[in-house]
């Protein structure tokens, strides 16, 4: 067999289970879960792979599952990735009543295209020169924290990312290079965004102290932390300016508790803020100038500040060459000049963290009308929300693990990726202890 043969039969075999496909995105969109509490969409994966014999680890970072298609060889391995995880948006129609969890994101169509590509794909393994892991991760929405906070007191977790648990599990540690798809809201056409970027963030939970006294009677005997907390609100604005147009830095703090009572001067305030770029270097030297800002302010009005520095996601790195494989198995399915290339995105993902550590795409897809995480979001086009990246990405696989893999080789021997396993587990430990010289990115 040939391997367009091969690319014909997939596709053929993905076409004579379309309507199973959309029904498995359907299913999964009216059964929204919240991260690393995904059950219900954790066993429909599992069911899949039942049905298609492909062998899989279950309860990976309470709820991932990993399935291995195993082909001719397996010094290779290819990894096709989807997201279990809904967001939260009770206005959505198809919200969850108890939890306000809803698929205002399109997960579920990452579930179903990554099942899709394992329908094509399973009946021809014999003709891969590489084994293809189909990975369904939880949690890449970064909500619920005080929730993710007890798990991980409870020693069940370590990251709030479900691909970063993925990491440091080692679950990630046999693969060479992966692609995923995600919904681009608002892009209602037959279209594939190619090599979009992602900016990465980290989180800080601040806590201002100061010393109560009456605000009426005695405010002089006191140490008002709510001015400490306003002052560091204005110290941030003062150093928007250096920051590099190239690096996009948004940083967009909130207070989360302004004081107890309005007769007693504030000592106890608490603020939450992101510090996002689209390098990790601009993303280190903007933090580095927020803690200057929040201990400065405390400093001036006589406060003290602690500053709970949290693991966010890094900057998402798209592979050329693996994007220029889906470009082409793209442009196939949905004709000449239907691509977009390298649009700007601030939205942050846990692929980035993957991306970090080996060779990835992150493709971008329409067929959805609405905003992203708003009630309005919804699919528009069932066929190339669900199938099409199906397709697209068993055709990459193909190209791939053709011909002894050589195209994988070739990737695999000229990827640089940015951390080892260990250098990225080492990178978030001393950052969340403040060890981290920016200097060194």
């Amino acid at each position: 067999m040939t391997k367009e043969e091969l690319k014909l039969q997939v596709i053929s075999a993905i076409d004579d289970n379309k309507e199973r496909i959309i029904a498995l995105g359907e299913e999964i969109f009216a059964h929204p879960e919240l991260g690393f509490k995904e059950e219900y969409t954790s066993r429909l994966v599992k069911r899949v792979f039942e049905e298609l014999n492909i062998p899989y680890q279950g309860g990976l970072a309470i709820t991932g599952v990993k399935g291995n298609l195993k082909g001719r060889s397996s010094d290779l391995r290819i990894m096709v990735m989807g997201e279990l995880d809904a967001v939260v948006c009770p206005l959505h129609p198809q919200a969850d009543g108890k939890t306000g969890a809803a698929h205002s994101c399109g997960h579920n169509s990452q579930i179903a295209s990554m099942l899709g590509a394992a329908i094509g794909l399973a009946p021809f393994a014999g003709e891969l020169d590489g084994d293809v892991a189909f990975v369904a991760v939880p949690a890449e929405e970064y909500v619920e924290l005080e929730y993710r906070e007890r798990l991980k007191e409870e020693g069940k977790l370590e990251f709030f990312g479900g691909k970063q648990e993925f990491i440091r599990l080692g679950v990630f540690d046999d693969i060479d290079m992966g692609m995923m798809i995600h919904s681009h809201a608002g892009v209602e056409d037959r279209r594939f965004l190619i090599g979009c970027d992602s900016s990465g963030f980290v989180g800080k939970l601040i806590r201002f102290t100061g010393k109560e006294a009456h605000a009426g009677a005695r405010p002089f005997d006191g140490i008002n932390a709510l001015n400490a907390a306003a002052l560091s609100l204005m110290a941030i604005n003062s150093q928007r300016e250096t920051f590099r147009e190239r690096d996009r830095i948004r940083i967009h703090p909130i207070i989360t508790k302004g004081g107890d009572l309005v007769n007693i001067v504030p000592a106890d305030i608490r603020m939450e803020t992101y510090v996002r770029g689209t390098n990790l270097e601009g993303i280190l030297d903007a933090s580095e100038k927020v803690n200057r800002s929040l201990k400065g302010s405390a400093y001036a009005i006589g406060a003290e500040v602690e500053i709970d520095e949290l693991p966010g996601y890094l900057p998402l790195i798209q592979n050329s060459r693996l994007s220029e494989l889906f470009a082409e198995n793209g442009e196939r399915l949905l004709g000449a000049g239907t691509n977009i290339y390298g649009q700007e995105l601030m939205g942050a993902t846990d692929a980035g963290d993957v991306s970090s550590i080996m060779p990835l795409i992150h493709i971008s897809t329409g067929g959805y009308t609405g905003d992203a995480h708003s009630r309005d979001f919804t699919i528009c086009d069932k066929e190339m929300a669900y199938v099409m990246p199906a397709k697209a990405m068993a055709m990459t696989v193909i190209d791939l693990l053709w011909d002894n893999g050589k195209e994988a080789r070739a990737i695999r021997e000229s990827s640089k990726p940015k951390f080892t396993k260990e250098g990225y587990l080492d990178f978030w430990k001393k950052f969340g202890k403040g060890a981290i010289d920016r200097r060194g990115f």
